[in-house]
């Protein structure tokens, strides 16, 4: 059995498209929940019903050309390759494995450009979004 490396706070890198929003991204996560679906073949309840995967995340409000939040605004209903390497680095290993998949780039519920005021200097708007993955995200060690 191998080492296990359990999941730090500060490494997670998050890549889409094959630009790195780290900088930008503050929460970072794979989410999973019942599929919403209204045709359950048997071998999906067999298996305990179909899944459905999303990528939430929270991240800074920047109209810039090139931010993950131009990239809401400019490309929703794209589809686009999504790599999350909860260690860091650009490598993957049986302990430190990579998650990719597509995902389908929707603009959120709720806020997307601005928010409540505050009287720090070093504050920002954000905003938060789920992006549905179109299968379940695959689990990289090579």
């Amino acid at each position: 059995m191998s080492p296990l490396t359990a999941l730090g706070t500060r490494l997670l890198t998050l890549t889409i498209g094959g630009t790195d929003y780290t900088a930008q991204v503050s929460n970072c996560r794979i989410i999973t929940g019942e599929a919403d679906t209204d045709f359950v073949s048997f071998a999906d309840a067999a298996a305990g019903g179909g899944r459905e995967y999303k990528l939430a995340f929270t991240a800074v409000q920047d109209p810039a050309a090139d931010t993950i939040w131009d990239l809401v605004w400019t490309q929703a209903g794209s589809t686009v390759a999504a790599v999350i390497m909860p260690n860091g680095g650009t490598v993957a290993s049986e302990t430190q494995p990579h998650f990719t998949g597509n995902v389908v780039i929707t603009e959120p519920d709720g806020d997307l450009l601005g928010g409540e005021a505050n009287a720090s200097t070093t504050a920002k708007f954000v905003f938060e979004a789920e992006w549905s993955y179109t299968a379940k995200p695959t689990r990289v060690t090579v």
